[in-house]
């Protein structure tokens, strides 16, 4: 039996595509029967499906060029999006990397510009890569990248069509020579370098059976099981990477490897969901005969300390300074906190930053050798914060207006920090600052406006309203600086609630 429906639009009535219905799929779900009779639809290969889709499309098209408003809105949208854009810079080796956007690019472009001079950047910024090039209707995208060291080298991850599959590629940064280096079946994955710059860690799933030419359309469901970690050396083949950590014991689990800030560790990082739990395991390096070239015949799994082997809260490395490491963890503390523990106690945490009693801990990040910023969510806004690294004492607090810190950019060794921010009024504010002044200021790096838009003639306010159980709710207000609030004027009330 199908479904057919009709709609009486205000083009007249609208004839839909049958959907076959398949009662003979059903499910068992612990004793209890799940019909799925539409499960046939989920095949974006087989023919019927595509017939399915092409006429959905077709009904859509009938509708959409019949419709007046839908030109006048496409240039409307088009026009407010038309304005360049820029990404939060980072630091790698003598040189800073950022995305820009022209306006309607469909990718982001990846650039680079020389050191830091005084109050900004010296040498004309140049284009590193351009996704927008590698396909003629602009689906390819960065999924991942990660730049070495020292600058030398690009690994970045290429995804088609927002699919989750990735090939990571590899570029010589100072001639923009792209390597023969290719890494296929790669899913949920970070890039990260050793500091040598003779290779990097990648995550990847096994290469499933072929069992017929559209074995690899992107969205298996079969193949995510057995995630692993390998070791990838530049100019080699990845046939030849090292497997160096992988749990057949528990083939849902998901690993990611990273590089500590001092080159000398590795951490592994265990996931098994979505959920803000994970184990934490630590590998030094330093300490293994030959490196990881000596491994290359044992293909690992390399010899890891098991320091967190409960998935019982979240652990983030935020940094290490030899056997002392520094995490950011909601152990016993649902809003976050800093803690340290030096390896050679592994039993002795100790709390740097307790959990706030009110505001959320949302980001740490170690910068100008013995600080750290933090940005913690209170009252639904940003507050940011320069504290001492060992004793947690707070050093300064970095004015920002009300809004959204998305993203903090420095590295251990940076005094200069690029901080991203957005509001109700602006897309966008890099600010910078210079940790090593003694009053440390917020400079306004580069400002994303849009056309025709004025924020300086714009407030908004914070107001708190109590509801029925007497909890105060945030709530903001935004109008322009002359708006006598006294109820005569239209409003439009947005709610939203969701994600922690």
């Amino acid at each position: 039996m199908g479904s057919l429906g009709f709609f009486e639009g205000p083009f007249g009535p609208l004839k839909y595509p049958k959907a076959r219905r398949d009662e003979s799929v059903v499910d068992d779900y612990h004793g209890f029967k799940v019909a799925d009779p539409y499960r046939w639809l989920e095949d974006c290969d087989a023919e019927e499906v595509k017939e399915f889709v092409k006429k959905q499309v077709a009904l859509t098209e009938s509708v959409l060029e019949k419709c007046e408003t839908r030109g006048k809105l496409h240039n409307k949208i088009t026009n407010l999006f038309d304005h360049p854009r820029y990404t939060v810079p980072f630091k790698r080796g003598n040189k800073y990397f950022y995305f820009h956007n022209t306006g309607l690019q469909a990718q982001n472009v990846l650039y680079m510009q020389s050191n830091w001079v005084q109050d900004g950047l010296e040498g004309k910024p140049e284009v590193l890569l351009d996704p927008n090039t590698l396909s003629e209707d602009g689906t390819v995208s960065f999924k991942a990248l990660s730049i070495s060291e020292d600058a030398k080298y690009l690994a970045y991850g290429l995804s088609s069509s927002g699919s989750d599959w990735v090939t990571i590629k590899v570029m010589r940064i100072e001639d923009k020579t792209v390597e023969p280096d290719s890494l296929s079946w790669v899913k949920f994955s970070d890039i990260s370098w050793t500091h040598d710059s003779k290779g990097f860690f990648y995550s990847r799933y096994p290469a499933p059976n072929r069992d017929g030419e559209n074995f690899y359309s992107g969205i298996q469901t079969n193949v995510n099981v057995n995630h692993e970690l390998y070791y990838h050396f530049l100019g080699t083949n990845q046939s030849e990477d090292i497997l160096c950590w992988r749990d057949p014991e528990n083939p849902k689990h998901m690993f990611s490897g990273k590089v500590t800030n001092d080159g000398k560790y590795l951490v592994l990082y265990v996931d098994e969901g979505c959920g803000p739990v994970n184990k934490l395991y630590l590998c030094d390096m330093s300490t293994l005969p030959g490196g990881l070239q000596g491994f290359r015949e044992r293909n690992g799994p390399l010899p890891f300390v098991k320091l967190i082997d409960k998935f019982d809260a979240q652990y983030i490395n935020v940094a290490n300074d030899d056997s002392w490491f520094t995490f950011m963890t909601n152990k016993d503390a649902p809003k976050y906190k800093l803690v340290r523990v030096d390896l050679k106690e592994p039993g002795k945490w100790i709390d740097v930053i307790p959990e706030n009693e009110k505001d959320v801990l949302e980001s740490a990040c170690v910068v100008n050798g013995n600080q750290i910023i933090t940005s913690y969510l209170s009252d639904v806004k940003y507050v940011i914060q320069v504290r001492d690294l060992e004793t947690g004492s707070m050093l300064h607090n970095l004015p920002i207006d009300i809004g959204t810190v998305y993203g903090i950019s420095a590295r251990h060794e940076d005094s200069i920090v690029f901080i991203g921010f957005t509001s109700f009024l602006t897309p966008g504010i890099i600010y910078q600052c210079n940790l090593e002044t003694k009053f440390p200021e917020m400079k306004i790096f580069r400002e994303i406006s849009v056309l025709g838009f004025d924020r300086s003639e714009f407030k908004v306010n914070q107001v708190f309203v109590p509801s029925k159980d007497g909890t105060k709710i945030p709530m903001f207000i935004v109008g322009r600086k002359d708006l006598n609030l006294d109820g005569s004027h239209p409003c439009l009330l947005y709610g939203y609630g969701g994600f922690n």
